[in-house]
């Protein structure tokens, strides 16, 4: 199976995606932008993903990643983000793969961006508890174990105070509040990640979402036992995350349809092997 995939980001104003090569961590073309449909409902989100799809020449056989702003179990969405409540409860990965014609493979936002930097960014190597969180409206997070995906962990949903910590410390907070970077540091995000230090005891922190490009104006202003590094894909992350799973997913498939074929094949060949036992034996 070639090392392409397609990525797709589904968030609150727009839909981009874009073919990605798997073997450079890198998107094969430039992506193409789709603002999201409002209301943002199954029907109206599902022919987005299509028209985006459309717009690039896809094979029929190569897989679709889309990450989605929810908690996905099993490709049911479990809770909805910026998208309309008539998610959650829809088996998200069925729909997309009618509506589109393609093998759709559905994951949370932030644990497609945290793929993507355990495969090809700051995460890459990285063996033990690795947490990724990425900072923008609300704080996302996704978790791994040796490499392996720990899903929908919702870390800023942890709360402070009375209220989840993405309230409180989410970089759409800190550019409301009018704030220094250090003051965002040494008063917010220290409590977060000092709480989810606690909590876990991570080998590694990677920070995500539009603001890590300003990583060094304020981790240095973090008092942790645990290293923490700004993620290196940024932008892209959701999309590349998306394609690798969605490649990943497909494998685990044909595999398993390989072994399936195969055991009807040896049952078959046992079954006819016993009947020609029984002929000799009536013989």
């Amino acid at each position: 199976m070639a090392k392409e995939a397609f990525g797709i980001d589904i968030g609150g104003s727009g839909i981009k995606g874009a073919p990605v090569n798997l073997k450079k961590g890198e998107l094969a073309q430039k992506r193409v932008r789709i603002p999201t449909p409002q209301p943002a409902t199954p029907d109206a989100v599902a022919k987005t993903v299509k028209e985006l799809i459309d717009s690039f020449d896809v094979p029929a056989d190569m897989p679709v990643g889309v990450t989605f702003p929810a908690i996905i179990q099993h490709g049911v969405a479990k809770s909805a983000a910026n998208v309309d409540d008539s998610w959650i409860g829809t088996d998200v990965d069925t729909l997309l793969s009618e509506v589109t014609g393609h093998s759709v493979f559905v994951v949370n936002d932030a644990d497609a961006a945290g793929i993507a930097e355990m495969e090809f960014g700051a995460g890459k190597d990285k063996s033990g508890l690795v947490i990724m969180t990425t900072l923008g409206t609300g704080i996302g997070s996704a978790m791994f174990m040796d490499g392996k995906l720990i899903p929908n962990s919702e870390l800023g949903h942890l709360t402070y105070e009375g209220k989840s910590f993405e309230k409180f410390a989410a970089s759409s907070v800190f550019e409301k509040a009018g704030i220094s970077y250090e003051e965002w540091a040494k008063e917010r995000l220290q409590k977060f990640y000092g709480h989810v230090e606690f909590l876990f005891s991570p080998d590694l922190f990677i920070v995500g979402g539009g603001v890590s490009k300003d990583a060094k104006k304020y981790l240095h202003f973090l008092d942790l036992k645990t290293e923490i590094v700004p993620a290196k894909l940024r932008n892209e992350a959701g999309i590349i995350g998306a394609a690798a799973l969605a490649h990943a997913e497909r494998k685990l498939e044909v595999k398993k349809d390989k072994g399936e074929k195969k055991a009807k094949k040896d049952k078959k060949n046992e079954s006819a092997a016993e009947l020609a036992a029984e002929s000799v034996e009536e013989a």
